[in-house]
């Protein structure tokens, strides 16, 4: 037995291991996308995968950790493989393990005494793993063998010494070899960080009091689950939306969900849904699970700590062979763009009535790009990917946020201009909020998206983006309207050449400019309510025009900048005249886009 300060003890210093380890990485890796965006993550486990502490980095890994974890050690019983002390598990199966090949996970066994009692984990994306594509993700692919390296549990390390055989598969597969084996070390030094640490506790407390707290924790976080569950609305509750296309055709589809919560569970259910596609915009079921976790957190457990414990009353229903939880061998790459839809359900169903844990909609996608080339500085191909930021929903208290990243990458990062331009033949032009096309109005406003130009200063160079909420905006909540849209600009000599959200490959000249133009949240509460003070500083910060606060808010200003000010009497004249005639204006949306959104809407 331990006295309870022993658990806490052990508890936090589980937290800061993973938290050492998410740094170690940060520290080795060799790509952008590990040391400046932060495109990965780490956990410990106990001994049957379940998460026991998870580093900061991508929320969207915290619930496919777990998956990895676990498919791994089933896949060495079931094979007859050794799990050694030493020995690093090299995994990327997204359909099991997690979401597409570029994120690859590790896996080590922690030994204590020579017995098993936990697991090192850590997922990142590797920009490179072979396929048709540079990047090895894009709209076009039709089967996950376009895609890049499939990777079963195979040993990256045996009892701590190089599996050669391994890393050369994994170098002569990726355009990028040296880049891709470097980050792929940054993981694997991680854990070795956490079996280290692991090793330490257990000199200290001993093995079999480390092995009874692990079982205690997990039972904490299930009551600590149990608890936030309680002060849930009870019910089922629906939410429906609209995937812009499927990648292989310009026809939206409807996606469902259903939740049911309990005294003591909440159930998903993603039944009804379209079968998977032969496009990448399949979730494979450990992403789905994933993100409706995320969104479960913020439910019951918005502060605290995630452990496997706290998902024991939360489950997700996707049948096998839905957009969901495709099966074999259907293209996954682009997952991320319907997995975020699975928390968006769920958050949308749940908002109106926990306005107090959720906002209006947000813009959801990750906005992802890939231009890659030859540098000529270097003659090295490089590849750039990254998640962009965009708008998030007001909500019950405040404005929602601008420029923050999609809620799936969590503490990830929009890479430093100066970073890019140093590893990467390009030039920033711009880096602003994208007040352009604004953000749905409210009481509380959404938050505004960014431009962020790329001028490319080498010929030869493609070009890849997969995005969503290019067609179907933000929701708003309790009034409030509808967000903007999220859209890429590619411009030639001066001039648009095309807006894109799905595109391959599209070879770039010198001096084009790729301009990334993400969208702003939707709104919260009637925007005829929200604080005439709050308009004018808008206006006076130039977010909005007078004309848009006139419009969209029914707030008069006058006089001349920077003296503007609140003609509060026909302000007042015209709130009464337009709440008579129930007249709302939302920003509008593009001509062409306008048709899919009423259509879908029933106007």
């Amino acid at each position: 037995m331990y006295d309870p300060i022993t658990k806490e003890i052990v508890r936090n210093a589980l937290i800061n291991i993973a938290d050492e380890m998410f740094w170690t990485s940060i520290r080795t890796a060799k790509s952008s996308i590990f040391y400046d965006t932060y495109d990965f993550s780490v956990a410990l486990t106990d001994i049957n995968g379940e998460i026991l502490s998870i580093g900061i980095g991508v929320p969207g890994f915290i619930g496919i950790m777990d998956f990895t974890a676990k498919y791994t050690k089933e896949y060495c019983e079931r094979e007859n493989i050794s799990m050694d002390p030493g020995d690093v598990f090299v995994v990327n199966n997204p359909y099991v393990s997690g979401t597409h090949l570029n994120d690859v996970g590790v896996v080590m066994p922690i030994y204590v005494d020579n017995e098993m009692i936990g697991m090192a984990v850590a997922k990142g994306h590797i920009n490179d793993v072979g396929g048709t594509n540079p990047g090895s993700w894009g709209p076009a692919s039709t089967e996950i063998y376009q895609e890049g390296l499939i990777i079963p549990p195979v040993k990256l390390y045996r009892r701590g010494e190089r599996n050669r055989d391994v890393i050369d598969i994994i170098r002569f597969n990726s355009r990028i070899p040296d880049y891709a084996i470097g980050d792929l070390e940054a993981l694997v030094a991680a854990l070795r960080v956490g079996n280290k640490r692991i090793q330490e506790l257990a000199s200290k407390y001993g093995k079999e009091t480390l092995k009874q707290i692990f079982k205690d924790i997990l039972d904490d976080g299930e009551k600590l689950a149990l608890a936030g569950i309680k002060r849930l609305p009870k019910g089922e509750f629906y939410a429906e939306d609209y995937l812009d296309d499927s990648g292989t055709s310009e026809e939206p589809f409807k996606i469902t969900a259903k939740v049911k919560i309990t005294e003591d569970e909440v159930v998903v259910d993603f039944s009804n849904n379209p079968p998977a596609v032969n496009a990448p915009i399949n979730s494979p079921y450990p992403a789905t699970v994933a993100a409706a976790r995320i969104v479960f957190m913020a439910l019951v457990a918005p502060h605290e700590p995630y452990n496997g414990g706290i998902a024991r009353r939360f489950k997700v229903i996707a049948p096998e062979g839905t957009i969901f939880n495709p099966k074999w061998p259907a293209p996954t790459s682009v997952y991320w763009e319907t997995m975020t839809y699975a928390a968006d359900l769920l958050w949308k169903a749940l908002a109106p009535y926990v306005p107090d844990k959720l906002s209006a909609g947000h813009f959801l996608s990750v906005v992802a790009e890939i231009i890659a080339g030859v540098d000529p500085r270097k003659n090295e191909y490089v590849v750039l990917v990254e998640p962009n930021p965009g708008g998030w929903g007001g909500h019950s208290e405040g404005d929602g946020e601008s420029g923050l990243v999609a809620f799936a990458d969590g503490e990830t990062l929009a890479s430093s201009v100066e970073i890019l331009e140093q590893r990467y033949p390009i030039i920033v032009d711009q880096y602003t909020l994208n007040t352009i096309d604004g953000a749905g109005p409210g009481k509380y406003r959404g938050g505004f998206g960014i431009i962020k130009d790329y001028r490319i200063m080498a010929d030869g160079f493609i070009f890849t983006t997969g995005i969503n909420r290019a067609k179907f905006p933000p929701w708003g909540l309790n009034g409030g309207c509808h967000g903007t849209l999220n859209y890429m600009v590619i411009i030639r000599d001066g001039k648009e050449l095309m807006r894109v959200r799905k595109i391959t490959n599209f070879p770039l000249r010198k001096n084009d400019v790729v301009s990334i133009r993400s969208a702003g949240g939707g709104g919260y509460g009637d925007p005829l309510d929200r604080d005439p003070k709050l308009v004018l500083n808008d206006v006076l910060n130039e977010y909005i025009s007078i004309d848009d606060a006139r419009r969209y808010y029914g707030v008069v200003i006058k006089g001349e900048w920077p003296n503007y000010e609140i003609d509060y009497e026909t302000t007042n004249k015209l709130r009464e005249e337009m709440r008579r005639q129930g007249k709302r204006e939302c920003v509008p949306l593009p001509q062409g886009i306008r048709a899919y959104y009423g259509v879908y809407r029933g106007e």
